[in-house]
């Protein structure tokens, strides 16, 4: 799910910089009321930009929650399982740094 609204954010954040790009080349030729329009229509783009990373942030706040309400609930429903997987973790990270 999340890797999907990463994807979907990814892709809409992109299109939204390259039209924003577009329009300010445009803007810098013209003047008067054509460049206020411009200029709003950039400014609705990036508060588009804007929203589409609240989304992705909040997609991704949320699955984090997932998450560690998911690991925490394994924790304590197999307490040792999760002490040996610790135990294990550290004795690798400690045989990493020690050959360096």
């Amino acid at each position: 799910m999340l890797t999907s609204h990463l994807k979907t954010g990814r892709t809409d954040m992109k299109t939204l910089v390259k039209d924003a790009q577009d329009l300010f080349r445009e803007a810098t030729s013209a003047t008067g009321v054509k460049a206020d329009e411009l200029r709003t229509r950039g400014m609705e783009l990036l508060e588009a930009a804007a929203g589409k990373a609240h989304d992705v942030q909040a997609a991704a706040v949320e699955t984090s929650k997932e998450i560690a309400t998911t690991a925490d609930d394994y924790v304590h429903e197999n307490p040792w399982r999760a002490v040996a997987v610790s135990a294990t973790v550290g004795v690798l990270i400690g045989m990493l740094i020690a050959r360096k």
